[in-house]
């Protein structure tokens, strides 16, 4: 460990370190009950910039990133529900608490600066948390429901 006995240092497992980042995401969510869509925002957010941060990477490196860390994990299409399309995006938009997305934001990229781990290990941890969000929002049959708490899987 480095510094600070929780955090792992760039010299710890790479187990530790997604372990350290999880807890921090989990703990954050949990606690301040975070709702859905913002919780899938910032996600997606992470997502993106890691993924093309790989990719310019690996092109530049004559390299292929596996089609595993590009693609997201599909939702059942039982589960998938229409209407979330007709929602009013813009004030939608208008009703996230953007400070509280900052402080997951901040969690994260603290988190995974402090580890300095692989981006690929990370982003496999952030499709895990995608999948859920995907799939809450799938589920969704009202503005309402997206601005429900996240429901994190008991284990996760």
């Amino acid at each position: 460990m480095n510094g600070d006995s929780k955090t792992p240092g760039p010299n710890s497992s790479d187990e530790e370190k997604l372990i350290f980042i999880q807890a921090n995401i989990v703990s954050f969510v949990t606690q301040y009950q975070l709702p859905i869509i913002e919780v899938a925002l910032v996600v997606s957010k992470y997502v993106k910039i890691l993924t093309n941060s790989l990719i310019e990477n690996a092109e530049a490196n004559q390299e292929v990133v596996p089609d595993s860390l590009l693609e997201s994990k599909r939702v059942s299409d039982a589960s998938v529900n229409p209407i979330i399309a007709e929602f009013p995006l813009e004030s939608l938009m208008g009703m996230v608490d953007e400070d509280r997305m900052d402080i997951l934001d901040t969690i994260l990229r603290t988190s995974i600066n402090k580890t300095e781990i692989a981006f690929p290990k990370v982003i496999s941890i952030l499709r895990d948390w995608e999948h859920i969000t995907r799939e809450q929002l799938a589920k969704a049959t009202s503005p309402g429901h997206l601005f429900s708490p996240l429901e994190i899987p008991d284990g996760f």
